[in-house]
């Protein structure tokens, strides 16, 4: 299961999705940070069904943990030379072009 909250601005959805069990942690490598501690990473428990569905029809993407690049890997929002990693922790951001 991965967290999923959706922010909505101006017409435009971000989808911040990110494994639970990082939730309320902090990871840094040097000068990158991925602070999740805060609201917003906080989002529902959503299956993959659910998740890969929110991911596709949102505008932009942050993913964060295994479990999470690994879905928009595979819903095709992203590919593997977006992927970084902090201190071991894939995470990916995609703007998603919707045709």
């Amino acid at each position: 299961m991965v967290l999923v909250k959706l922010h909505k601005k101006d017409g435009s959805i971000l989808a911040a999705v990110c494994d639970a069990d990082l939730l309320g942690r902090k990871f840094e490598d040097g000068n990158l940070q991925l602070d999740l501690t805060g609201d917003f990473y906080k989002g529902e428990a959503r299956d993959d069904t659910e998740a890969g569905d929110l991911i596709r029809n949102a505008d932009h993407v942050n993913l964060v943990g295994e479990q999470s690049v690994k879905l928009g890997l595979q819903e095709g929002v992203i590919e593997t030379s977006n992927v970084r990693k902090v201190n071991g922790i894939p995470y990916a951001q995609a703007a998603i072009v919707h045709g």
